[in-house]
């Protein structure tokens, strides 16, 4: 039993990993639904599952039923109406500096705040982690089709962290870096990492091009690793099945 159990599972594990993949970015899409459908508890909830796994700051979050999509920092240089124009008719801010270069007064009002009826509800899970995800979810479903065709020949990791890592490490550590160091005393860092915010758009696309090179990397290499469990345990079942055979 527990071998035809571990079998199915190597043989359908595609289909499994991208339901799972599905639940997971699925239900911080849910919780912005929820805050508008006024069951205020059960999207409470899951913003208080995915808060250990992600930020979730409301500058950095996709919204829901809302004026915007996106209500990224003015400092972003994005063409939506920055965050800061808000801020002064919400409650959750009043503590909060617009000024950038303020940052820390900045993140846990962000943190806290879930939206209103005007900017709808975020997700929860920050931009780049839903674009990580969902990417993930799609190359996931484009490999099932490709590998039909025959085997897919992995991402080199080289090129994977290259094309995948670099772009994603570039985006968030320099922002990491900028708001760290800025106001400090380390003013050789401060210029070399000047202050600055990434774009939903920078967010959505690097995250994007992460995912996808998660995908070609590492499922080609679980296919041949599933694929060589399955054909043993069939092998041992068929083992099984000559000797049950054998002694009748």
């Amino acid at each position: 039993m527990i071998d035809r159990i571990f079998h199915t599972l190597a043989r359908r594990w595609l289909l499994f990993l991208n339901l799972g993949v599905a639940l997971y970015v699925g239900l911080p899409m849910l919780a912005p639904v929820l805050m508008h459908a006024g069951a205020t508890g059960p999207a409470a909830l899951l913003y208080r599952v995915y808060s250990p796994m992600c930020h979730q700051l409301a500058s950095r979050s996709f919204f829901l039923f809302g004026d915007q999509v996106a209500y990224p920092r003015a400092i972003a240089g994005s063409s939506l109406t920055p965050i800061e124009a808000y801020m002064p008719g919400l409650p959750e801010f009043a503590d909060a500096s617009t000024d950038p270069a303020r940052w820390a007064t900045f993140l846990w009002p962000a943190r806290r705040f879930v939206g209103n009826e005007q900017m709808g509800y975020k997700m929860a899970l920050c931009q780049r982690d839903i674009s990580i995800y969902s990417s993930i979810l799609i190359g996931g479903l484009v490999y099932g089709l490709l590998r039909r065709r025959g085997p897919v020949r992995p991402m080199r990791f080289w090129l994977f962290l290259l094309l995948g890592v670099a772009p994603i490490a570039w985006d968030g550590f320099s922002q990491l870096f900028s708001e760290f160091f800025v106001g400090t005393q380390f003013d050789i860092l401060a210029r070399l990492f000047p202050l600055r915010e990434s774009s939903p758009l920078l967010r959505l696309l690097t995250g994007a091009i992460f995912g996808l090179s998660v995908v070609w990397l590492v499922y080609p290499r679980l296919e041949e690793q599933f694929s060589m469990t399955a054909d043993d345990i069939e092998r041992r079942l068929a083992a099984r099945a000559e000797q049950t055979g054998a002694a009748d």
